[in-house]
């Protein structure tokens, strides 16, 4: 693996600024729509990762089973979702996202989508192949596969 230089620590310096910046602007659109971070965060689990456990959804955030069940509790009693047990074992209690958590969530992604398009919205076409390039790096990092070729 080659050395980092001065410029790749500056680099990597002003881009940890500047995600942490941007995970901020987006909290902040979700607040002021009234959707909050542990909430967004634990309903997309259920999304995009379907039905879990009351624990496999508490270490999918992070969190302990006891602080995952308030969660999950208020977030039944504001309908975003609902518990289903298993088909085959109905002392299995599953957390599935209902339709309106559903709704809420990606409404939610889509004003979040717009912030950031418009973040970019003057960049040229050549900045925005950069942004494709370093998307695609990030992508590849986080998912553990290494670079083509």
């Amino acid at each position: 693996m080659p050395s980092r230089t001065q410029d790749d620590d500056t680099t990597i310096e002003r881009f940890h600024h500047l995600a942490i910046v941007m995970l901020r602007g987006m909290r902040r659109v979700d607040e002021a729509a009234g959707f909050t971070g542990p909430r967004a965060s634990a309903l997309a689990v259920l999304v995009f990762g379907g039905a879990q456990s009351l624990g496999d959804l508490a270490r999918a955030e992070g969190v302990k089973p006891p602080t995952m069940s308030r969660l999950v509790k208020a977030m039944q009693a504001e309908g975003l979702v609902e518990s289903v047990t298993a088909e085959h074992d109905q002392r299995q209690v599953r957390i599935a996202a209902s339709a309106q958590g559903r709704q809420l969530l990606m409404k939610g992604r889509r004003r979040r989508i717009e912030a950031l398009a418009k973040l970019l919205a003057g960049a040229t076409p050549r900045e925005k192949a950069a942004l494709a390039t370093v998307v695609e790096l990030l992508e590849r990092a986080l998912s553990g596969k290494r670079a083509p070729g």
